[in-house]
């Protein structure tokens, strides 16, 4: 979800990298992996860090006797992975969406069922992540995080009696050009359902139509829509208050101490990102053997504390080195990450997006245009009525020059 450092290079030069080298010929003694994950979502690519890709690369040699490379990429919402996946010719081996993108591509028949003989550290996933409404029969995914969105706001902006608890802050006119919104219909949408407590899951148009009108109203006082600018705008303290996902909160934490976070007393989005192979992939035995050693521990954990979301691992939250990292980044870390009462099972089904039926989505997508497009509707009118009254004062200029040119000839 959910990172900001390479975010252009993200979306851009990774694809066409991957074009590129996935049209070079292979050794017949290399394999080549080709894996579509959130921007920052993995530990990788840092001289501090464990890197993740690198050994892999060790460990399928060692253990297989073949070298594999890895062509590593990038997206920054579920809405661009899956124009990508559609389309069929992403040529990836393995995928990292949320649950009700995942619900969308099982049912769409775009996924590949796994061989869990080959994930045999499946076994350290927490039962309470498996069977879940995306995947009931756990036929074609393995959990990698999970997580909630709260509100981000900076308490040196925002004056703590504005403070309540709800969403309402999201809509607070005192902070007006200092709030962001996200930049995608499921989350934008969520934010104003769970405000005015529908659901966000109904096929009653009535009910998104509210929530159109809520996000109408509150988009004069926004500064911006955003996915992974968020970091940049809240660390920077260029804005004041975002709703985002709880384990990015904890990283613009590091940066800026300032900032605070809050889950709405009216609930907010639940979520489950999880490990998937999509059809027609190249390589799937190696991708479900890149699937097992992402839960292996040393992975498992690194890749935890590089990302700062909740892991449905044993071998992460069991492991007290973890819980002292997180607690060394912000002392409720785990608290905010873990809370001890929260019943996820419970809570998941209520919060949770599922995927809408095609009529429902195509409505949902249709209202979010309308959000979009509301004001700048209005200013192309009054660009508009500009240009004409500015091409009727040249006419009338034009008209009463040529006027005065033919008078003083006929004088």
């Amino acid at each position: 979800m959910k990172r900001y450092a390479r975010f252009i290079l993200a979306l851009f030069l990774p694809t066409l990298l991957l074009g590129w080298m996935t049209a070079l010929p292979v050794s017949a003694d290399e394999v080549t992996l080709n894996i579509y994950n959130w921007g920052e979502y993995l530990s990788y690519d840092d001289e501090e860090c464990y890197d993740v890709l690198k050994e892999f690369e060790k460990y399928y040699e060692e253990t297989y006797g073949r070298s594999i490379k890895i062509n590593y990429s990038e997206f920054d919402s579920n809405e661009s992975l899956y124009a990508k996946i559609k389309n069929g010719v992403s040529g990836y081996d393995v995928i990292i969406p949320s649950d009700y993108m995942i619900a969308r591509l099982i049912d769409e028949n775009l996924l590949e069922k796994l061989n869990y003989e080959n994930i045999p550290n499946y076994q350290y996933i927490d039962d309470a992540f498996k069977g879940l409404y995306y995947d009931p029969n756990n036929e074609y995914t393995v959990p990698y995080t999970y997580g909630r969105v709260g509100i981000i706001y900076n308490s040196e902006m925002v004056d703590k009696t504005d403070v309540n608890g709800t969403w309402d802050l999201l809509w607070n006119e005192n902070y007006r050009d200092k709030i962001l919104q996200f930049n995608n219909s499921r989350d934008a949408f969520g934010t104003a359902m769970y405000k005015l407590k529908l659901d966000v899951n109904t096929t009653d148009e009535s009910a998104w139509q509210q929530a159109k009108e809520e996000l109408i109203a509150q988009k004069p006082i926004l500064k911006s829509f955003v996915m992974d600018e968020v970091f940049g705008e809240m660390m920077n303290g260029d804005a004041a208050i975002a709703a985002y996902y709880a384990g990015d909160y904890l990283y613009m934490y590091e940066d800026n101490d300032a900032l605070c976070f809050y889950y709405p007393e009216e609930g907010s989005n639940l979520f489950v990102d999880a490990m998937c192979v999509p059809k027609g992939c190249q390589n799937k035995e190696a991708a479900e053997i890149f699937i097992n050693f992402m839960l292996s521990r040393d992975a498992a954990i690194a890749n935890a504390e590089c990302t700062y979301y909740a892991s449905p691992n044993s071998l992460v939250y069991n492991d007290p080195e973890y819980a002292e990292y997180m607690n060394s980044i912000h002392e409720d870390a785990m608290d905010i990450l873990y809370p001890e009462d929260f019943d996820f099972h419970g809570q998941y089904d209520k919060y949770c997006f599922k995927n809408l039926d095609r009529d429902t989505l195509n409505m949902v997508n249709g209202l979010w245009e309308d959000v979009k497009l509301s004001d700048s509707i209005g200013i192309s009118v009054y660009v508009l009525c500009i240009l004409v009254i500015v091409v009727i004062v040249v006419m009338v200029v034009r008209h009463t020059v040529v006027w005065k040119r033919r008078s003083k000839y006929y004088d």
